[in-house]
């Protein structure tokens, strides 16, 4: 069966570090990716750019990759945003057999314990896990999280369309400098970082002036 792959996050904004997981999971997996925008993420503060910002950042990213496509879904949802909602609704819409998974970072699966209904999104979805080389997921895991995870761990690809839900599967990607905090901070900060995201990005951002941009047309501000 083909499987519904998603990419949450703020994205904000979308730089090529996310691009190259994206891109990553498509291929290994081959299948679509759908990022998804939060909207309120309820374990971080409020996004630098709006919602709708974000969106068209991402739209502009995503135009000529192929297999990267857009997902809504949480924008579209009144108050807080919590992945066992998203999954839930993901599922409803799909069906109890369709193959669904939720594409992270390692940092986020080892703050699972932490997300809302965490041991029910087993029964939800699979996790793909985008990983580097040392990472913690080397290392010893806090035990309610071993233990929730002991047996899921898969290396066959194809084992993530078989079965619905359950599953984690870890990713390999290449590293990528740069992160939305520190490309946010490198903004304000008036430090180089056009580099860090699709050149149509770029030009959004110091078109609305985001991020303490210099807005295109605009005077540069002289240091403080």
């Amino acid at each position: 069966m083909k499987l519904r792959l998603s990419y949450g996050g703020t994205f904000d904004p979308i730089h090529h570090g996310h691009l190259a997981i994206a891109r990553a999971a498509r291929d290994v997996l081959e299948s679509d990716v759908w990022l998804m925008p939060a909207a309120d993420p309820p374990h971080r503060p409020a996004p630098g750019a709006d919602a709708m910002q974000r969106v068209e950042m991402l739209r502009l990213a995503v135009a000529d990759e192929p297999g990267l496509r857009i997902d809504l879904r949480e924008l579209q949802r009144e108050g807080r945003s919590y992945t066992f909602d998203t999954l839930l609704g993901m599922r409803r819409e799909l069906g109890a057999e369709a193959p669904i998974a939720l594409l992270v970072g390692a940092d986020s699966l080892l703050g699972l314990p932490t997300w809302r209904e965490w041991q029910a999104l087993f029964g939800l979805a699979h996790f793909v896990v985008a990983d580097r080389p040392g990472s913690e997921l080397d290392a010893r895991l806090p035990e309610a999280l071993a233990d929730a995870l002991d047996g899921r761990w898969t290396a066959d690809a194809g084992q993530l369309r078989r079965v619905p839900a359950g599953r984690l599967f870890r990713l390999h990607q290449p590293l990528h400098s740069g992160s939305a905090t520190g490309i946010r901070h490198r903004i304000a900060d008036g430090l180089p970082w056009d580099d860090l995201v699709p050149t149509p990005v770029a030009a959004y951002i110091r078109h609305h002036g985001l991020y303490g941009a210099a807005v295109d047309g605009a005077p540069t501000p002289p240091p403080l």
